[in-house]
């Protein structure tokens, strides 16, 4: 069964500037920085953000997984990770992809930041799909949309 959840936040700052946090590993790192309570750990294993890269993450609670970026495409404003070891693979998965997307509405003033989960579990495997969640990734855009719009001096 193939399945999938988003989620969408408009910010009032252009796609470009949103893009320069996204479309990095600053993202990751500013999430960590902003969600100790949720990321309590964050290594980059290789790479520097491009496609390739390979980032562990472990949640609260002792969840945790690596994931490989699979596409960057700074053009469009779009991309993909899959993880590649632990966290959901373990639990039954066969693919959880997370696809980020900055969609300009107004370059200048407006865009949207969705977060998009697909993922895919086995004809034969039993899991509970209500645990796959773009509850964090939400939470990361907001943390996003808070830095960005913040006055001056208040970042």
């Amino acid at each position: 069964m193939f399945g999938q959840v988003s989620h969408g936040l408009e910010v009032k700052v252009g796609a470009a500037k949103v893009w320069e946090l996204y479309g990095t590993t600053k993202m990751a790192l500013l999430a960590k920085e902003a969600l100790p309570d949720t990321i309590v750990n964050l290594d980059i294993l290789e790479g520097q953000g491009d496609v390739g890269t390979i980032i562990k993450i472990t949640l609260a609670g002792g969840f945790s997984y690596k994931e490989k970026f699979t596409k960057v495409d700074n053009l469009n404003r779009v991309k993909e990770t899959e993880a590649i070891e632990g966290g959901f693979l373990d639990m039954g998965l066969s693919l959880y992809r997370l696809r980020l997307e900055v969609i300009g509405k107004d370059e200048e003033e407006l865009c949207v930041i969705r977060s998009t989960i697909e993922y895919q579990v086995p004809d034969e495997t039993s899991f509970d799909v209500s645990l796959v969640s773009v509850k964090l990734f939400a939470d990361i855009a907001q943390v996003i949309k808070n830095r960005l719009t913040a006055p001056a001096g208040a970042k």
